[in-house]
């Protein structure tokens, strides 16, 4: 595993790219393959083909319209919209789930076309106020008849109702997984996430239902993706064991060269949390939808990279080929770590996106934004395959999203479960704090580690890409049964503003028994976080 930061593209020969899952490539077609009307026939490979004809047609925005109406309706404005649940889709069907739909909004501008297939035919669901209860009475009586749903969610039955997936805005969707909290999102694609020019975000802006059996443990959905950049076909398939699985089958077709494109995009909340703790900013220990990226890669290696709020926009490639899987994880499950009732965030889902065949080379992208708020998604996660994405392009890419409490397919070696930082040096001898040094401890627990004890502990093996590591040593924690790795890092700023890329793993002789840590420290943030130290002591 190596850690790119270049924020330019790699190129690679063509025979790098073995394993890539292009689409065979096709004429260039004057005519857009149909969609079917209502009453006719709909199925999965008409998508396709609508999809990759209009991407050789010129880009057409969608219509945005009612505009000052929907200024509006903000926040409170739209919690003040209800889906009435007696006509939701299904409420009268011996269907496992119902779905009830979203009003546009000012921030959802954007109508989507919802069809409901039964029977293998296909039918538009007209918007209907009606189908909504709203509680100003006088903003119902402005709607105009035509406005249009922003998305959907469907809700399991049985009170209360719990919800499986929502679908609003962009390309974005999420679940609120086995622990029936909402948290991190997906989305369709990502199309040059991270670079200075713009990003774009394409949309789902059509999509199928497909009508299960009463007794179905799948439920099917598919999307037409629409973007200045890109085209696609999804075909989602969702049942819920206990955890959310989505099953999704993307094609993608390219309209333009596209500098970053990827996959299974992933995006959270990461604020502070017991690693670079905000004390006095907030009146809560952490503030995080997710607190590490877990990835497993080609070679089975594990690898846990703890998030951070850097100081700066920082771009993270993680270079593989065919990897086993990769995801956005909330490990801290304790409520005493956030203090927060209203907002659960140790009930927040995990998601893990798990390749259904091989992706080739590439690297996992993880895109860190600073921010000093909450509110804002400040982490993106996705896979970038290797080469250049240029227009006309085809691109194949399955795979499982896992929404739960947890990684999926555990074993038996050590996981990072915390991540401390302090002075440098010990108590009474903390070092000169004109010199850059940091202390760092990570908590380490897992069934690798039962066979150890205080006089015959595991090994630390310590490495950073700039400066030194001083005093490794592991301690075993009684009191929570995990081992604790203890290292000082010392060292001078590095060049071109890059953070030290830090490493940590246990080990026994050649053998690892961990996960492996990674972590990136911005030493020019020390002088900072020694002042805020300073003022609590």
């Amino acid at each position: 595993m190596t850690i790119d930061r270049s924020r330019r593209r790699l190129l690679v020969s063509a025979t790098a790219l073995a394993g890539v899952s292009f689409l065979p490539s096709w004429a260039r077609a004057d005519i857009v393959a149909p969609l079917p009307a209502d009453g006719e026939t709909f199925d999965f490979e008409t998508l396709v083909a609508h999809a990759r004809s209009l991407s050789q047609q010129p880009y057409q925005a969608p219509d945005e319209r009612y505009g000052e109406l929907l200024n509006e309706i903000g926040y409170e404005a739209f919690m003040g919209i209800h889906a009435r649940k007696e006509a939701a889709l299904w409420a009268d069907a011996e269907t496992p789930v119902t779905v009830e739909f979203f009003h546009l909004d000012q921030n959802a501008r954007k109508p989507v076309a919802i069809h409901v297939v039964e029977s293998g035919r296909s039918r538009r669901i007209a918007y209907d106020g009606n189908l909504f209860r709203y509680d100003d009475p006088a903003l119902a009586e402005r709607l105009p008849a035509d406005l249009g749903f922003s998305g959907f969610r469907m809700l399991g039955r049985g009170e209360p109702a719990r919800e499986w997936l929502a679908f609003k805005g962009a390309s974005y969707f999420r679940s609120p997984g086995a622990l029936d909290q909402y948290g991190l999102s997906a989305r369709g694609v990502a199309i040059d996430t991270g670079y200075d020019s713009d990003e774009a975000f394409p949309d789902f802006s059509q999509y199928w239902l497909i009508k299960p059996e009463p007794n179905a443990s799948t439920l099917t959905i598919c999307a037409l993706l629409e973007g200045e950049h890109i085209t696609g076909a999804y075909r989602i398939v969702l049942s819920r064991p206990d955890d959310v699985i989505l099953d999704i089958e993307t094609r993608l077709f390219q309209r333009r060269d596209v500098q970053r494109l990827g996959i299974a995009p992933l995006t959270s909340m990461f604020w502070f949390s017991e690693t670079n703790a905000r004390r006095g900013v907030d009146w809560r220990p952490e503030i995080h939808d997710s607190d590490g990226l877990a990835m497993t890669t080609g070679n089975d290696e594990r690898l846990w990279r703890a998030l951070v709020n850097p100081p700066r926009t920082q771009y993270s490639a993680f270079q593989d080929n065919n990897p086993k899987g990769f995801g956005l994880l909330q490990r801290d499950r304790v409520f005493d770590h956030y203090q927060d009732p209203d907002v659960a965030f140790e009930n927040r889902p995990s998601l893990w996106v798990e390749p259904l065949h091989d992706w080739g080379r590439g690297h996992v992208g993880l895109l860190e934004l600073p921010t000093d708020e909450e509110v804002y998604d400040n982490i993106n996660v996705f896979w970038v395959p290797a080469g250049k994405a240029a227009a006309g392009d085809a691109w194949q890419f399955d795979y499982r999203l896992h929404w739960g409490a947890d990684q999926p397919n555990p074993t038996a070696l050590a996981r990072v479960m915390s991540t401390r930082t302090g002075r440098a040096g010990a108590p009474g001898t903390y070092e000169d704090q004109s010199v850059l040094a940091r202390k760092f401890v990570i908590d380490f627990a897992g069934a690798t580690l039962d066979e150890f004890n205080e006089d015959n502990p595991p090994e630390p093996s310590v490495q950073a890409s700039h400066g030194q590591i001083d005093n490794p040593y592991v301690q075993h924690v009684e009191q929570t049964g995990r081992w604790r790795v203890f290292f000082d890092w010392k060292g001078a700023l590095p060049p071109n503003d890059t953070p030290v890329d830090l490493q940590a793993t246990l080990r026994r002789g050649d053998r690892r028994i961990s996960e492996t840590w990674l972590y990136a420290y911005y030493p020019e943030a020390l002088p900072r976080q020694l002042h805020a130290e300073a003022a609590t002591d």
